[in-house]
């Protein structure tokens, strides 16, 4: 078939790569190059990436509602979309039917960050739904879906991969016998949605004034990317590892720092927490022993600032 597909982050890439294997990919959508780092170099997309790899076309307009006609006038067979980052007009849809891979099992987490509410949420099992898109977020009627554990040590990057390819396989298999007319599909049960908004740079600020597990979960469905960030003073930290500690004190504020003896402990609401994994400004992600050798950002005692968790469902 011939196809328009839309993606942009690393879980929409070996999707890209199974569609350039066995059908025409006429066009490839993707977010604009992003400023990253101190200097904001602009940085490609890795669906814009493998895209160029592959030698196909790729645009990348700020406002698909602006230039959506540029797509009808291809005569695509199919749109497909994975995690693009944008909604579909109304009038691309209504001209040109368009299938999208949704990292949840919908009617559970609509919205642009499935993948790290579910982690947020410690469940243990979320999955891949393939979808007809409709003009309405992630409320198309669903054709196939597929669940996937979710084990303890996962986080956003390792959980995003399993359901990457999960996606890639049922969305494969959907495309072999696909038929507009004949495709069966099902209307979500709208009593069950839950959402799972694009996060937020606020987001990303660890509370310690939440239970444990909570915040685990949280630093989990953060990482490697953008971190769970801790504020101490005008200092910022990223966490990307944590479990729960033996230490236990029940006179300390939450937020407190417990321990710096070969490990971070910081108290929580209901126990604490022992980092693992850190990153100090203008440094590289570290073990947390690595870390402390010769630190002198940070001293038992301290407290971390109260941070603002958003519950975006």
């Amino acid at each position: 078939m011939k196809i328009v597909f839309m993606g942009t982050p690393q879980f929409a890439v070996p999707i890209l790569e199974m569609l350039y294997k066995e059908h025409d990919v006429l066009l490839v959508i993707t977010q604009p190059d992003k400023p990253v780092g101190r200097k904001r170099v602009l940085k490609a997309s890795p669906v814009k990436e493998k895209a160029l790899e592959l030698g196909l076309s790729v645009y990348q307009p700020i406002k698909l509602k602006e230039a959506y006609q540029d797509v009808i006038d291809l005569h695509p067979d199919l749109i497909i979309t994975a995690a693009y980052g944008q909604m579909l007009p109304r009038e691309l849809l209504d001209e040109i039917k368009a299938i999208n891979v949704h990292g949840s099992l919908l009617p559970a987490y609509r919205g642009g960050a499935p993948i790290q509410y579910a982690l947020f949420d410690g469940l243990k099992e979320t999955g891949v739904t393939i979808m007809y898109m409709a003009f309405k977020m992630d409320s198309g009627d669903i054709i196939k879906q597929q669940t996937c554990a979710i084990e303890d040590d996962d986080h956003y990057q390792s959980l995003s991969t399993k359901l990457s390819h999960i996606g890639t396989s049922l969305l494969k298999d959907v495309l072999k016998t696909y038929n507009p007319k004949k495709t069966k599909s099902y209307p979500q049960d709208v009593s069950k949605v839950t959402f799972a908004y694009t996060l937020k740079p606020e987001d990303e600020i660890l509370s310690f004034h939440q239970p444990s597990d909570q915040i685990i979960n949280r630093i989990r469905g953060l990482s490697p990317e953008p971190g769970a960030t801790a504020y101490l003073e005008n200092t910022h930290l990223k966490f990307f590892r944590a479990q729960k500690s033996d230490i236990i004190d029940d006179i300390a504020v939450p937020g407190t720092i417990l321990s710096l003896k070969k490990r971070l402990t910081i108290k929580t609401l209901d126990g604490a927490i022992d980092i693992l994994e850190i990153q100090a400004p203008g440094k590289k992600m570290m073990g947390i022993k690595d870390f402390l050798n010769g630190q002198q950002i940070i001293n038992e005692g301290d407290v971390f600032k109260e941070g603002s968790i958003s519950h975006g469902r």
